[in-house]
């Protein structure tokens, strides 16, 4: 009798717990998919209101699929002047940017995880004050001019070589890496550059895409120093530094505005497409890349952040 009573009061408390384990799987499901609509419902209006006539855009209440379908919006801003110059400019300051901001991060957060450095420390430190102080605007651009920077290309890829937040993040993984990998390296001969390349880069694969995807995404959306550095250099200006010439254009303009100035009826545009169309433009190359880093860009920015 006493043994029934054991078994019983033993299946209760394991239904308890399965009821109670699938009270908090449902509102878990309830707020992840709350979570999604309201991340992913501004994107996806921005995308119908894009593709959408810009007058009846103006009447309101589109949501997820346009009224008029028309491409009108994105022919304006793709016949932007510069518009080409400025996205050959983007994607090399990109490219280039990026992979030079990986290899001297990496390097230096390579250098001070080193146990037997003796300056680790100090130098962390004083990167570290760095995200929180700095000369300010005029004195950058005074170091510029003095550095022969303003009006080239460079002025966008030299100043980001180096990040105190990026280096941390990649010494916090590194310091992560066991010891022993690099000791059996030094008694078969190699020597650190060998240790870098041969042994901690490989590991390194998921923070240096977690890095590579904030640079990325920074030189990507850049559009002020483009605006302060190169203004009157077309050669090097940027993609997003046109879009936001022409939404300036066309939100101070009253009237409909159409690729060449002239109105073409039921092909209108107004600054609200205009802006959806710009916007989608500068998110759609960064939404297509994700996807392949995401996987590395979740382990990288978890370990790279948790570990110390």
């Amino acid at each position: 009798m006493e043994e029934k009573i054991k078994v019983s009061t033993t299946q209760e408390k394991h239904s308890k717990i399965l009821n109670g384990d699938n009270a908090f799987h449902f509102c878990n499901f309830l707020f992840m998919a709350a979570f999604v609509v309201i991340t992913l419902y501004p994107v996806l209006n921005t995308v119908c209101v894009a593709f959408n006539d810009g007058t009846d855009a103006a009447r309101g209440g589109l949501h997820l699929i346009p009224r008029m379908f028309t491409l009108h919006n994105f022919e304006v801003v793709l016949h932007q002047q510069n518009i080409i110059t400025g996205a050959i400019v983007t994607v090399l300051r990109t490219v280039i940017g990026t992979l030079l901001a990986l290899v001297t991060n990496a390097i230096l957060a390579f250098i001070v995880s080193r146990k037997k450095f003796l300056f680790k420390s100090q130098l962390s430190l004083f990167w570290v004050i760095t995200m929180y102080v700095n000369g300010g605007l005029i004195p950058v651009l005074l170091l510029f001019k003095d550095l022969k920077l303003l009006g080239t290309f460079w002025v966008y890829v030299i100043p980001g070589m180096v990040s105190a937040f990026n280096m941390l993040v990649l010494r916090t993984y590194m310091l992560g890496i066991p010891d022993e990998l690099e000791e059996s390296a030094q008694m078969d001969g190699a020597g650190y550059v060998t240790i870098f390349a041969k042994i901690i880069s490989p590991l390194c694969k998921p923070v240096y895409a977690t890095v590579a995807l904030f640079v990325a995404v920074g030189q990507w959306n850049s559009w002020f120093d483009t605006m302060i550095y190169n203004r009157m250099k077309t050669q090097y200006t940027t993609l997003q530094y046109e879009l936001m010439k022409l939404l300036s254009s066309a939100m101070q303009q009253s009237g409909t505005a159409t690729s060449g100035g002239k109105t073409e009826g039921a092909a209108s545009v107004t600054p609200l497409t205009i802006r959806a169309a710009a916007t989608v433009v500068t998110m759609a190359p960064i939404i297509c890349l994700y996807p392949f880093l995401q996987r590395y860009f979740v382990t990288g920015l978890t370990l790279g952040g948790v570990k110390g």
